[in-house]
Formats: structure tokens, sequence, C-alpha cells
């Protein structure tokens, strides 16, 4: 009993600098925002309701003073008065203070004046400049070789970005501010497992003041950030990492801190490629796409579609702290398993690819697929011109990387050298033949958009003569090679299959492309939803003009199912639609499936003609015949 107490005793005695700390941060921060409340009202600090506001009533900003000034308090009481953190230094401290008011300035003019967007990346960057040259905090810490101007660069672009991911995030009461609670837990476990236990101390107090601000932000929120507090939650969390790692620690120092920023970050990334996307595709088409500007503003941020989603704030923000504590869960679930951890990272990336996969297709991907049809589809001249001449050099080039990638994943498999003396005796070897093989076969001069089996059946002989070749060159030249039947069947099976991707490529992403618009619109209300008579040749015709025409407002019509008098062919897909039956099923399909059309595409007897304009007759909605047929030319 005795030694139980001693233990507890002095746990709670190395304990008590860190909660110490991180009560008196939360109580600062607690007593601070009211106060601060109140300052911004009178300054007219205030968010106004608004099309982009979710705030129904006017709400002060630049609450994110409270939080600054609560984790500068502790900070300066932990290291000066206290003395128990020793990294970083008192001096690098002081210099950080001051480097987060200066951004704390920005913030206050920004909530106050509105700023224009170039002006406050400007003075972003120049804060990630300042924290480099002048606190110390680069990538350098744990990567002494790095170049200095790439150390830099690196250090500027993390800090400005984590700055604007915590900016664009704070959309909903309490979500900026529980995003950088679970953040700072997740690497003072970092720090924790790898034994820097005296490094979390800095978190816990950053936690102990966003958890006592986050009691006034959280919906109802009495008080928001403002671009003060948002800008600071981005740049403590981004700097931090790089002055309590360590060159043992790269995980630590930036693989954990990017899984604990990963809803931010994700928000951000998704936020570029949606703007761009869209300035594009107006450039092309000229359609009003919504914000087309990188520095604008949008209603499609992860927060809003959560809210429409479960339409309450509340809901919205505690989906989005546990995707957040999912993230953090991978990466503190990875330190602890150490060299057992590549499963869990596997499955967090397929969880990851699911929610990204999910997430985008209904915006950014369908967006991507009207900007690729619109490219695809441009009929102008020099356009074409352009298209044809890069054709072949894009896919030599592309097939030049299979082959050479095709080779060095088969000599790791077989554990085999991967020199720079063996790539130029042996890649060269395996490569040359296959890459002469295919212009033989005229591989080149097919266009492979509109290929048929018979193009690939060529492509897979001339990679196999190409393999043989190379297999008799061997033998004739006596050239040593261990493991050479199963290094040929392992490369030309990985060549075969990178080569046939490549250009089956186009056909794939339109499918993947047209199966996101099919799901986008088939749940508007003022889409046509087609069930199509007929799967066969015609129908991929019929499917191929209107994967063309889809996405623009004059034929907004999709595929819901297909009809088919082949019994064999029933609860089969074709292209990704299901047959439901034959004909003779038709009303029950048509009200199952609430369709508005009928495109019949298949040819009919006379008598089958009539069964089917019954049949058709009695469901009461239009029918139309899709025909692909050979007709005298006639002249004018």
């Amino acid at each position: 009993m005795m030694r139980f107490w001693e233990n507890l005793t002095e746990f709670f005695g190395k304990a008590a600098p860190f909660l110490g700390l991180l009560l008196g941060a939360f109580l600062l921060s607690l007593v601070l925002t009211p106060i601060c409340r109140s300052l911004a009202r009178g300054l007219g600090m205030v968010d106004q309701p608004s099309s982009r506001r979710i705030n129904k009533t006017p709400i002060p900003r630049a609450g994110g003073v409270a939080i600054f000034i609560s984790t500068a308090a502790m900070l300066y009481i932990g290291a000066d008065v206290l003395d128990v953190i020793t990294r970083p230094s008192l001096a690098v401290i002081h210099r950080m203070i001051a480097i987060g008011f200066s951004l704390c300035l920005l913030g206050l003019a920004d909530d106050k004046f509105s700023l224009p967007p170039l002006v406050k990346l400007l003075g972003q960057i120049g804060v990630g400049l300042a924290a480099h040259l002048w606190g110390g905090v680069g990538f350098h810490n744990y990567m002494p070789n790095l170049p200095a101007w790439l150390d830099c660069a690196l250090t500027v672009f993390w800090i400005t970005g984590a700055i604007n991911a915590f900016n664009l995030i704070d959309g909903l009461d309490g979500l900026a501010t529980g995003l950088a609670c679970i953040a700072s837990f997740g690497m003072a476990g970092a720090l924790f497992f790898i034994g820097r236990q005296e490094c979390t101390l800095v978190y816990f107090i950053f936690l102990g003041a966003c958890l006592g601000f986050l009691r006034y932000n959280f919906h109802p929120a009495s008080v928001f950030l403002g671009d003060t507090g948002s800008m600071n939650l981005g740049f403590v969390l981004s700097t931090m990492p790089l002055l309590t790692g360590g060159s043992d620690s790269f995980f630590v120092s930036v693989g954990v801190p990017i899984l604990a920023m990963g809803v931010p970050i994700f928000d951000t990334t998704l936020a570029i490629i949606r703007r761009t996307v869209r300035a594009m595709l107006r450039k092309m088409s000229g359609v009003d796409v919504g914000n087309v500007h990188v520095m604008g503003a949008d209603t499609d941020h992860l927060h809003h579609r959560i809210l429409r989603r479960f339409l309450s704030q509340r809901r919205a923000a505690l989906g989005l702290y546990g995707l957040a504590i999912l993230f953090v869960g991978v990466g503190l679930g990875g330190l602890a398993l150490k060299g057992r951890a590549v499963a869990l990272y596997i499955v967090g990336f397929m969880v990851a690819v699911v929610i990204i996969v999910r997430d985008m297709r209904r915006i950014e991907l369908w967006d991507m697929g009207r900007l690729l049809g619109e490219m695809a589809h441009e009929k102008s001249l020099s356009t074409r011109r352009h298209r044809h001449l890069l054709r072949i050099p894009l896919l030599l080039v592309c097939d030049i990387s299979i082959l050479v990638a095709a080779w060095i994943v088969t000599a790791l498999v077989l554990s085999m050298p991967v020199t720079g003396g063996a790539v130029r005796r042996w890649m060269a070897l395996r490569a040359i033949p296959i890459f002469l093989c295919m212009v033989f076969f005229r591989a080149y001069m097919t266009v492979w958009a509109r290929a048929q089996i018979s193009n690939y059946v060529r492509l897979m002989l001339a990679i196999v003569t190409g393999t043989g070749i190379t297999a008799v060159t061997t033998v004739l030249v006596g050239l040593p090679h261990s493991k050479f039947i199963v290094f040929s069947c392992m490369y030309g099976a990985l060549a075969a299959g990178g080569l046939v991707m490549v250009r089956m490529m186009r056909a794939v992403a339109r499918d993947f492309f047209y199966a996101i618009d099919c799901g986008r619109l088939s749940d508007m209300p003022d889409v046509s939803r087609i069930v199509v008579y007929g799967a066969g040749l015609r129908y991929r015709a019929f499917r191929r003009e209107l994967v063309r025409s889809s996405g623009h407002d004059a034929n907004r019509r999709v595929i819901v199912g297909l009809l088919d008098d082949d019994i064999l062919l029933r609860n089969q897909y074709i292209g990704g639609i299901k047959i439901y039956g034959s004909l003779e099923q038709a009303g029950t399909v048509l009200k199952h499936l609430k369709a508005d059309a009928v495109v019949v595409t298949c040819k009919m007897t006379p008598e089958r003609r009539a069964v089917a304009q019954k049949m058709f007759a009695s469901c009461g909605i239009p029918v139309t015949e899709w025909v692909c047929e050979e007709k005298i030319f006639e002249r004018n």
C-alpha cells in the first residue's frame, strides 16, 4: 500500500505542472472570452446574417484573442516562472509569441475592415517567413541536410497552408476550435509515445485555452473566433511540431500533425480543386458554375455539405469531430504498433479513399467530369490539331514510363539489385524489344478511343513477341540472369497490364464520370428519368450520345434502368445500369423506377412493335425510338 501511494504521489508530482497550466489556461480563457466578446461588439466586429453565413443573428467575432492571450500568458508562466518548459527555449517562445501577436493584428484588421484576400495572404506569408528566419521554425530541425532555400519554401508553405486551412474550416459553431482541441491532444499523444513528455506541455496549455473558449463558441455560439482566432489556431498547430520534434521523429513532426489537421487540410485541398476546375469550366463553356476564384468564398465547404445533410450545427460539428478523431487515432495507433502498423495504415487509407470519393462525387468530381467532357468535345480546329500532335508523344512517354516501372517493381519483388549498372544492362534489354514490337504492330497508329477487341489482341501479341525476343536474346548472348523464367513472366504481365490500362483510361474515366453524373442527376427534381428498352449495340450508341450531352441544361436526362427480352440478362448490369426484366414487366418496372420517359433502342418485328405500343400506351409516359440505320444520302 505504501508503494502505491508513493507511485501515485510521484505521478501527480510530475503531472502537476501540466494539469496546473492546462487548468490555468482554461480558466483564463473562460474569463477573457466574455470580455473580448463585449469589446468586439463595441468595436463593430460583428458577423451579420447573410447568404453565406450560418448564424441567424448578429454575433461578435475576434473572440480568438482570448485564446491567444491565455496561451501566451501560460507559456510565459511555464517557461519563465515555473521553468518546466525545456524545449523550445524561452527565447524562442518569446519570439513565437511576438510573431503570433503580429498575426493577431492582421486578423483584427481583417475582422474590422475585411482586407482583400491578396493582402491577407501576403501578411500570412510574412508571418511564415518571420517564424522561419527569426523564430527558428523549420524542417531543418529533423532534416539537417535540407537546403536552406528549400527549407524556407517548405516551412512558409506549411505554415501558410495551415493558417488558411483553419480559416476556411471556421464556418460552424465550435468547429475550428474543437478540431484544434483534437489536434492538440493528438500531437501531445504522439510526443508521449516517443518519450518526450516534457514537450507536451505546450499542447496542454493550448488545449486548455481552446476548451475555455469552446464553452462560448459551441452551438449556440455567443462569440466567433474571427480571422484573429482561426488563423492563430493554424499558426500554433503548424509551428509547434517543427519546434518540439527532432531528427529521429519525422512521423511525429510531420505525419501526425497532418493527420491531426486532416479535416481542415482536406477541406482546403477540395476548395482549391473545386474553384480551379470551375474557373476552367466557366472559361470553356461560359456557364455560371458558382465561385471561380481560388481565394474567394463559396458554400461547398465540408461543414456546409454536412450541415445540408444533418440540418443541425451541433450534429454536423460532432460528425467532423468524429472524423478528426479517426485521423488522430490512425496516427497514434501507428506509433503504438510501430512495426506492425502497416495493416492499420492500409485500412486507414481505404477508409479515407471511400470518404473522399463519397464526398467529392457530387461536387468536385461532377464538375471535373463536365470539364473533361468540354475538353473532349472541343470542336475548334486549333484544339484538334494540338491534341493530334500531342497524342503520340504523350502515349510514348506513358509507355516508356510503364515499361521502366514494371522492370523496377519486378526486380524489387524478386529481391534483385536495382543499381545503375543493372538498369543499363537489363532494363534496356527488356523494354526496347517490346517497344519496337509495338511500333511494328502499329500500336501507335491506332485510335484507342475507338479501339475494338482486335486492337487489344494485337497489343498483347506485340508484348508477348517482345518478351520472347528478349528471352531469346538473353540466351544467345549468354548473359547470366537468375530467376529468368519468373522474371520474364512477371515483367510481361506487369507491362501488359499497364499498357492496356493506359489505353483503356479514357473509356474508364468516361464511365466513371458518367456514373457520378447519373448519381447527381437522379436526385434532382427537374431531370428526366429514362428507362431504355433494348440493351444491345444500339443502346450503347444511345448511351454514348447521352454521355456527351449530359450536364447541359437542354438535355438533363439520366438512364435509371433497362428492359430486354433476353431472359438470361435479367438482373444483370450493362455499364452500371440494371436490366430489370422484359417488355412484359414494363408497367411494374416503370412504376418502381418512377420513370418519366421510355427510349426504344432495339429492332422489332411488326408484331412485337404492336405489343410494345400497347404496353407503353397503358403506362401513360412519352416513348421515343433511337434509330441508327443506313439511309440513302439525298442532295438538297
